[in-house]
């Protein structure tokens, strides 16, 4: 596309751009509406900084009506537009979406990248779903992509949520094996757990001994 719709086109995509980075998500929609309106069919770029600019305004049902926009238009998404939506999703506490769009980029080819993983395991950490969690770590080992800190964090706090101390000291072993240096979140995620069992152990030492005598 030449000439005035090429530079109306650079325009408003420049704008979409800047709402992104400014995290303005209304403005975005806004401008990607007039685009269509207009005839000048959005590009991948432009859906892709709508959908930043969503997942960064917490707004993740807009960001995954720009996914299905994008496909309507025959536009396929790139791993820059899911993980985008998948982060959305986990801001928004919607943990199903966030592994149905995992789902969805391995049927349409499109390989998750450790920011894809980070965001969906994060996303079922949040709600405790720590079985999806350990399944997302074991498919990116699978997949040859290196859990990081950010990785491990998510998964030991699904684990702490879901009271599974063992899983949770497991993966902060792993951690050290693969030389990560846990952060704040993964020591207290493990051990406000290791200490809510040593409470609980205590406790329950201390009623049989009252029973017992």
């Amino acid at each position: 596309m030449g000439g005035e719709a090429g530079a109306r086109r650079l325009s408003y995509s420049a704008g979409v751009s800047a709402c992104e980075k400014g995290g303005q998500w209304q403005p975005a929609l806004a401008l990607l509406s007039e685009m269509r309106e207009a005839k000048l069919e959005p590009s991948v770029i432009s859906y892709c900084a709508g959908i930043s600019a969503c997942e960064k305004g917490d707004q993740w049902q807009p960001a995954l009506a720009l996914l299905i926009e994008m496909r309507e238009a025959k536009l396929e998404p790139d791993v820059i537009s899911y993980s985008a939506g998948i982060s959305a999703c986990e801001k928004g506490g919607q943990w199903q979406q966030a592994l149905a769009l995992l789902s969805d980029m391995w049927m349409v080819n499109v390989e998750p990248g450790v920011i894809s993983y980070n965001a969906g395991i994060s996303a079922c950490g949040n709600d405790g779903r720590w079985q999806w969690a350990l399944a997302l770590l074991k498919e990116m080992s699978e997949e040859k992509l290196e859990p990081t800190v950010i990785s491990y964090s998510a998964g030991i706090s699904a684990c702490a949520k879901g009271d599974q101390l063992q899983w949770a000291l497991v993966l902060l072993s792993e951690m050290r094996e693969e030389d990560l240096e846990p952060n704040v979140i993964s020591y207290c995620a493990g051990i406000s757990r290791v200490r809510e069992g040593q409470a609980v152990a205590a406790s329950a030492g201390a009623a049989e001994r009252d029973a017992g005598g």
